[in-house]
């Protein structure tokens, strides 16, 4: 379980504050005004903003004494996080090893986390030779390798088309399905909301509010939800 112990972020004038739990294999998005925090939220939860006070617990573990590569978690920003010079496997095969020394069983595993995606045979192609889909498919690859059971993706399918935005979260509903793992997904787009399913975190006004259902939230939605939303 994933737990906000009274969070509080503050950087000069910004301040935002969050104190809620989400379970393990839930899909939440989070969504709100620019500027209002959801990124930064996602950089403390992974280790790269330090808290002004409270915690970020993972099944009742502190995670603030750890650095960011040992948090039980996998973090896919915009840009994909894939390195241009590596090959496809080898941006897949660092999900497994940092080192690239990967054996034989391990080969074998990147070959078929890249056919899970959709990639198959486009290993030995440079990362920066792939197309937007083609590069968040071989992001998704990685993370699933991971294995880890706290899944962060801030905005990354931002620059992708509707049809193949949702085809990325159908996507990255299946591959957390895979391994339990818990999605936070930040994003803009009402629609991503409701094609990853689940619950909802609304950040506004300093306050990342407790996860909500994402169904009931958009039939019913309060006063600032609406006004973000826009007219009906």
């Amino acid at each position: 379980m994933l737990q906000l112990d009274h969070l509080t972020l503050t950087r000069g004038a910004f301040r935002l504050t969050g104190n809620w739990t989400a379970d393990p294999g839930q899909r939440v998005v989070l969504m709100g005004p620019s500027g209002a925090g959801k990124s930064s939220l996602l950089a403390a939860i992974a280790g790269f903003l330090p808290l002004t006070a409270g915690a970020v617990r993972w099944n009742g573990h502190d995670l603030g004494p750890m650095l960011p590569g040992e948090r039980p978690l996998t973090i896919l920003f915009q840009e994909q996080n894939l390195f241009p010079h590596l090959t496809v496997a080898q941006n897949i095969g660092l999900g497994l090893r940092p080192d690239l020394r990967l054996g034989k069983g391990e080969l074998a595993r990147v070959d078929q986390a890249l056919e899970r995606v959709g990639l198959s045979g486009l290993g030995p192609r440079r990362a920066s030779q792939l197309s937007g889909g083609q590069a968040s498919r071989a992001a998704l690859a990685r993370a699933l390798l991971r294995a880890r059971p706290l899944l962060l993706l801030d905005e990354p399918f931002a620059a992708l088309g509707p049809a193949l935005r949702a085809e990325m979260l159908a996507l990255v509903r299946e591959v957390a399905d895979e391994v339990a793992a818990l999605v936070l997904l930040v994003t803009h787009d009402p629609k991503d909301a409701i094609g990853l399913g689940g619950q909802t975190v609304f950040v506004a006004d300093g306050v990342a509010m407790a996860p909500v259902s994402t169904a009931a939230l958009f039939a019913n939605p309060p006063d600032a939800l609406q006004s973000y939303l826009g007219p009906k």
